[in-house]
């Protein structure tokens, strides 16, 4: 299948270079992932929202940094803890800056939703009141989607612990079915969907183990191929060698 769409940065598709530069076989060059993903550099940015500063941006105009899902799925293997290149210093750091900027304007809540607050923030894409919709802020519709928050446990872990115990606590004969937290819910809208979409509750239950143990983190980074790729793509990592 061909679809019109442009694999860059910075959003959710990162993994994509640095797969295509760990192949074996059918490897990317350096230059592909330098023009293609980083844009010839115009991937670096220079924005501090509420107080935490974003370094990279997905087409210069993201001032909150996007849906949360950006700093999930690429990541469920790949290990942000001291990663950088030549377009950050720290990803980890930007990844958690990013999550504090997103729980901050659920905090601020300039629309006035309902629910929203400390123990209840977490905008990304997921089911939405009117079909599906890439949730964030300048594009907040009322709904909290839980993976947001319990996904980002590895960069705010206490934070994210908030919405845990608030959505066990006080909303799960809503929001809490067979196979974990549904999908999404709002509660402006008086709105529970009993719906679960596997590419939300898939970087759960991953970074879940990884706050606990680490356990996806070190296998991706292990893999021999991945190690080749990332160096290279000009990645340095205190779990290459």
């Amino acid at each position: 299948m061909e679809k019109n769409h442009a694999i860059q940065g910075y959003d959710e598709t990162l993994i994509t270079y640095v797969l295509a530069a760990s192949s074996p076989t059918h490897s990317i060059t350096a230059d592909v992932y330098h023009e293609g993903w980083a844009r010839n550099g115009d991937i670096k940015t220079d924005i501090t929202t509420y107080g935490y500063h974003l370094g990279l941006s997905h087409n210069g105009s993201e001032t909150y940094g996007g849906p949360l899902f950006w700093s999930h799925y690429s990541f469920l293997g790949l290990d942000p803890r001291g990663l950088s290149d030549r377009y950050s210093d720290d990803y980890f750091e930007h990844n958690r800056n990013h999550t504090l900027i997103n729980r901050q304007w659920c905090i601020e809540n300039p629309n006035g939703y309902a629910g929203y607050g400390e123990d209840l923030w977490g905008l990304t894409a997921s089911y939405s009141i009117n079909g599906y919709a890439a949730h964030k802020p300048g594009n907040d519709l009322g709904v909290i989607s839980p993976t947001a928050a319990l996904s980002s446990i590895v960069y705010t872990p206490d934070e994210s612990m908030d919405v845990i115990r608030n959505l066990y606590e006080n909303h799960r004969a809503k929001v809490l079915g067979e196979f974990g937290f549904y999908d999404a819910f709002s509660v402006e809208h008086n709105w529970y969907p009993r719906r679960y979409l596997a590419i939300d509750q898939g970087p759960v239950i991953v970074m879940i183990e990884n706050h606990r143990s680490g356990l996806l983190w070190d296998l991706f980074m292990s893999a021999p191929d991945v190690q080749q790729g990332l160096k290279k793509l000009g990645f340095h990592s205190p779990h290459l060698y």
